[in-house]
């Protein structure tokens, strides 16, 4: 099992930057294909990027494609999320997520495909 805690999430002004991370517990992290998603008020939970276990392959909404950026450090069992020029509308609750993947090429950008889930935190994005 794999539990996942997120962090950094603040309000900032548009335009600004943040780096958000996410702790993973366990011993096979490096086997898990990574994600972030979000979630506004009123809205449904949204696919903004993943990364492969190898760390090597990456997707992104278009959204946020150009603006954020994904990353992982197996040997600390982390993920990050850099986010840049952001936008009143990426204000929302950011979750990361985790799932086993065979093919350590493998981008999940399907939030029904993953097993664990973060509680998320919070990022306001003021205009």
């Amino acid at each position: 099992q794999v539990q996942l805690v997120e962090s950094g999430g603040e309000l900032v002004q548009a335009g600004g930057s943040l780096r958000l991370s996410c702790a993973a517990s366990g011993r096979t992290f490096s086997s898990y294909a990574m994600g972030w998603f979000r979630q506004a008020p009123g809205k449904e939970r949204e696919f903004v990027a993943t990364i492969s276990s190898n760390t090597i392959d990456t997707d992104y909404a278009d959204s946020v494609t150009g603006r954020f950026t994904i990353s992982r450090d197996n040997a600390k069992n982390t993920v990050y999320l850099q986010m840049n020029s952001l936008k009143p509308e990426d204000t929302a609750i950011y979750y990361c997520a985790a799932v086993r993947t065979v093919i350590p090429s493998a981008v999940v950008t399907a939030p029904y495909a993953y097993h664990y889930w973060g509680q998320g935190t919070q990022v306001t994005v003021s205009s």
